[in-house]
């Protein structure tokens, strides 16, 4: 974590590159925003705990790119991550998720983000564990007292055993292993801390009564699923992994907020018709600001936690948003609608664009596609005439589109088995013209 967290904000921008075309100034403040987070942490302790994070409001109509440039920089700095949608929100006190939910649900990805790292740094050791069980069903231990020569050849049958079980030759053959039984976990972000306890409490009251572990015949390819899970258990600090969890959520998490557009009443508005809008910007502000949050696994605070609010602000404005509220994002950046040159470069030069995709899948049924550059411009030449015409969707146009001009070929894909399609202007224009033409059949189908 720590090479990537090192990244400086130029290389930040350069991979998100890669994934997203244009919106340089939204990357640009993402990046900043990451690299104080490192330089924070690079300072003393006293002076860390007065450095807060300067939350970030973005600002563009859908598909623009809002979502992806969050979500892909904290897969790749392998951070902490919820991405919430403000709508699902309401005040305390109405039916509907709470916000202190969204916290909850940023510490338990964060657990499992560092729980996946220590299965990755353990791998050897958990391989090794789930190896010993299956040889221990397929060639039974030697009994107590037996002389070296019976040792010795059990130890190369195991070995040659071992290197069949590895190798996946072994894979059809069923053995009988014993499932251990765990009490249930309960991860609804949106349930009572206290009510989750006593769930979890009861079952594994219950899970007591049930003695013994359950047998289970399987195959081995699924008795190594099976049992790496239980190798995880076994050998991985669970308490460790939770703390260390709750640590990283607390110092580096990001919570990105979609549509808190949705949650601003307009000046338009004559009967403010939801009043519990404005209750649930009353409710996030304490959070935003820093607040302690009570989550199964241990209280967290949410003072460094990095916000990134989104929303379209079609029907509103940022300034409909209560003014505390607003002072807590104070970074503002606003997205630029998506052109038709711009679609055209999501198309071609975005890491596994769509086109990729489409290519990679349809390979599968041995039918290679083949894009011709033309064909790829009429497709965001009638992209952007549909966004005109219909909804602004953004680059979400494109898999429409796509999905549309290709859906003969992958209903049919045995046809063109060992062949090579390629994709035409012609061919695009044939699917696409009279659809975009038709503004009433464009607004269903397009």
């Amino acid at each position: 974590m720590e090479k990537f967290l090192n990244l400086t904000p130029k290389e930040i921008v350069a991979y998100l590159d890669e994934y997203i075309i244009g919106q340089n100034d939204a990357k640009k403040v993402v990046a900043i925003a990451l690299r104080n987070r490192y330089r924070r942490l690079k300072l003393p302790k006293e002076i860390q705990e007065e450095i807060m994070p300067k939350n970030i409001l973005m600002i563009g109509s859908t598909g623009v790119g809002k979502t992806e440039i969050a979500r892909r920089m904290a897969k790749m700095m392998g951070l902490p991550f919820a991405k919430v949608e403000a709508s699902k929100y309401t005040e305390v006190g109405f039916v509907g998720r709470d916000v202190e939910s969204m916290v909850r649900d940023l510490v338990i990805a964060s657990i499992n983000l560092v729980k996946e790292e220590h299965q990755v740094k353990n791998v050897t050791n958990i391989e090794k564990y789930v190896l010993d069980k299956i040889i221990q069903k397929l060639i039974p231990p030697l009994p107590k007292g037996a002389s070296e020569q019976k040792i010795e050849e059990y130890e190369k049958a195991a070995a040659k055993m071992r290197s069949r079980v590895e190798s996946g030759e072994m894979d059809h053959l069923k053995i009988e292993i014993e499932i251990i039984k765990r009490p249930l976990e309960i991860d609804d972000s949106n349930m009572p801390v206290e009510l989750a306890k006593v769930q979890e409490t009861v079952a594994k009251v219950f899970s007591g009564y049930s003695k013994g572990d359950s047998k289970k015949e399987v195959t081995i390819k699924e008795a190594k699923n099976l049992l790496r899970t239980e190798a995880s258990e076994a050998l991985l600090d669970m308490e460790s992994i939770r703390q260390e969890g709750l640590k990283r959520a607390e110092s580096s998490g990001i919570i990105f907020i979609d549509e808190i557009d949705k949650v601003a009443v307009s000046s338009k508005s004559q009967g403010r018709q939801d009043p519990s809008k404005e209750g649930v910007q009353r409710d996030l502000l304490p959070i935003v600001e820093g607040s302690l949050v009570n989550t199964k696994y241990g209280s967290i605070k949410t003072d460094h936690i990095l916000f990134i609010a989104a929303g379209a602000f079609s029907l509103s404005k940022p300034s409909d948003l209560i003014a505390e509220l607003q002072g807590r994002f104070p970074l503002r950046v606003e997205l630029d609608s998506l052109d038709e040159e711009v679609l055209y470069k999501i198309l071609t030069q975005t890491k596994n664009s769509i086109l990729r995709q489409y290519e990679a899948l349809l390979k599968v049924e041995e039918v290679i596609l083949k894009f011709e550059d033309e064909a790829i411009r009429a497709l965001a030449h009638y992209s952007q005439k549909a966004n005109e015409k219909t909804e602004d969707i953004g680059a979400r146009r494109l898999h429409t589109v796509v999905e549309q001009v290709l859906e003969d070929i992958s209903f049919e894909a045995e046809r063109y088995q060992g062949e090579v399609v390629n994709i035409t202007k012609e061919l695009v224009k044939e699917k696409l013209e009279a659809l975009v033409a038709n503004v009433d059949m464009a607004r269903y189908i397009l």
